[in-house]
């Protein structure tokens, strides 16, 4: 770049500001209109393809990475279609790629991969008319040897923070894939800590960050966390300064706007935490627990569990409470007493509040407010169907999506609750529900349970603050006073402070860098090219 930077001031240009970058036409049709900031997004894609570089679509979720994605791959594989491109992407959202790409592009032949019937299919067949390959991240592993029989145009990681940890199977068997073009989508690039994006890039372009031990000590390091006198997470001077730089090294190869930036006629999005309080039984097991410092992960679970309700805990500890209590019983029974068991979880109280006050009601026909319930186990499905539904709200009609529901029939569970108004209710884990998912179908969004990784509620709230919402969405997280909820809400704030420092609106334009700070980029710090 040194010895062609007066030759190549367009290519400078153009990757210092986005904006500048020509448009480009899609040789082939898409169904669809696109927006002005995606026509810049296909823009940004397809110049990096031309310049042979790689990149992370990182926009806010619901923002449409998919269709432009769908644009930049159905334009690369015109030009070449005797090789196909590989989309990899967690399992319930393999019938959601599919779908998608029949729906915006008749050119584009996808081809899903799956175990079907305790076989891999169609690992034994042709698949000479198709250009899309799509998979799961664990079917890519478990079949590498099949996958790297083919060269590929573009190779997608959808969710790409997946390979977030370097030293997993799945991530080395995504590095060993070749491609000639790669691409990382995922509106939350940096889930726990900074060490990720590191992984990310080796995917994308290995060396550019360094090693892992250069980016830890140059990166990762500085940045700590302390807690101030008022018991707020904070970071120290280092670290700003670290994230800083960081930022700035990832401008050009990260693009992210966010729906305030480039949604005008979206509605907004109304966050707001609503308080309970344990009940007396919750109390008193909850002064019980004490944290094991040798099995201090197991016992963070045990109060998670018992904040939300004390059935979720083990069998012994139950018992306990029947001997003291004589109120809350060891399983779940199918009679009158399930009235009782409500009341013995502050939370599961709460919630039926709010149902409530979202117009569940036996004299609705169709309740004003379709709803999302997002939990993190798939027992506290269980107890809400069984305490809460069955017993209070009998007419209340719902779906349930959680692992056990086959990969290729969720897309079939979520087109039927988008499509049917007359469905109330959608109860899910974050896990299978909160990635990728469209669900605007729902205009609430209640969290009984909260994940140590902020991004992972975000994303999940997000499956119904998208493209196509046509109301105000509200989200409600229910939160427990005085407990470790409130810590992991905390540490949430902090998680969420760095990642918005590293990845934000800025990177959709690189134009606050100058053209020796862009070169630099390009060198590693003993002046070797990357």
């Amino acid at each position: 770049l040194n010895k062609n930077r007066n030759i190549n001031n367009d290519f400078i240009d153009c990757l210092l500001d986005n904006k500048k970058i020509k448009n480009y036409e899609i040789p082939t049709e898409i169904n669809a209109t696109l927006r002005k900031y995606q026509q810049e997004g296909v823009n940004w894609l397809l110049f990096l393809q031309e310049y042979g570089l790689h990149g992370a679509l990182c926009d806010d979720m619901g923002l449409g990475k998919t269709l432009q994605t769908i644009c930049a791959v159905s334009a690369v594989q015109f030009k070449n279609n005797k090789i196909p491109s590989l989309v990899v992407c967690p399992p319930s959202l393999i019938g959601h790629w599919e779908n998608e790409i029949k729906s915006f592009s008749s050119f584009l032949k996808p081809l899903q991969f799956h175990s079907k019937n305790k076989k891999d299919w169609p690992l034994n067949q042709s698949t000479s008319n198709y250009n899309v390959f799509i998979c799961s991240f664990d079917f890519l592993r478990n079949n590498l040897h099949y996958f790297k029989k083919f060269n590929y145009n573009y190779f997608i990681l959808d969710e790409g923070h997946v390979i977030k940890n370097p030293k997993t199977k799945i991530s080395l068997a995504v590095k060993s894939i070749v491609a000639k073009h790669r691409l990382v989508l995922t509106g939350t690039p940096i889930q726990n800590n900074i060490l990720e994006l590191w992984s990310i890039f080796d995917f994308l372009m290995p060396g550019f960050l360094g090693s892992e031990q250069e980016f830890n000590e140059k990166y990762v390091k500085p940045i700590k966390m302390k807690i101030n006198e008022n018991k707020m997470v904070k970071m120290n001077e280092a670290g700003v300064i670290a994230l800083d730089g960081l930022h700035r090294q990832m401008l050009p190869f990260m693009l992210r706007r966010i729906k305030d930036q480039v949604l005008n006629d979206l509605p907004p999005k109304i966050m707001q935490d609503y308080y309970c309080s344990l009940s007396k039984i919750q109390s008193k097991i909850y002064e019980q627990i004490e944290l094991d410092e040798i099995h201090v992960f197991q016992s963070l679970q045990e109060l998670r569990r018992l904040i939300t309700h004390p059935l979720l805990l083990k069998d012994e500890r139950i018992e306990v409470v029947n001997v003291e209590t004589n109120s809350l019983p060891t399983s779940v029974p199918s009679n009158s007493s399930l009235m009782d068991q409500l009341e013995v979880s502050g939370k599961f109280v709460a919630l039926k509040q709010l149902l409530i006050d979202c117009g569940i009601s036996p004299d609705n026909n169709l309740s004003p407010h379709r709803i999302l319930i997002f939990v993190q186990l798939k027992s506290t499905l269980d107890l809400i169907e069984n305490i809460l539904f069955k017993p209070h709200f009998p007419f209340i009609s719902y779906l349930r999506l959680d692992g056990s529901v086959d990969s290729t029939k969720r897309i079939d569970i979520v087109s039927k609750f988008n499509s049917d108004p007359s469905i109330d209710c959608l109860i899910l884990t974050t896990q299978v529900g909160g990635l990728g998912l469209n669900l605007t179908g729902a205009d609430t969004v209640i969290f009984m349970e909260h994940d140590w990784n902020p991004m992972k509620d975000l994303q999940a709230m997000d499956r119904a603050h998208r493209i196509g919402q046509k109301k105000v969405v509200n989200v409600y997280r229910l939160i427990c006073k005085d407990t470790l909820e409130e810590k992991i809400l905390n540490l949430q704030k902090f998680k969420l402070a760095v990642a918005n420092s590293v990845v934000n609106e800025q990177n959709s334009s690189t134009s606050s860098m100058n053209t020796s700070e862009l070169i630099d980029l390009f060198k590693k710090e003993n002046n070797k090219k990357v």
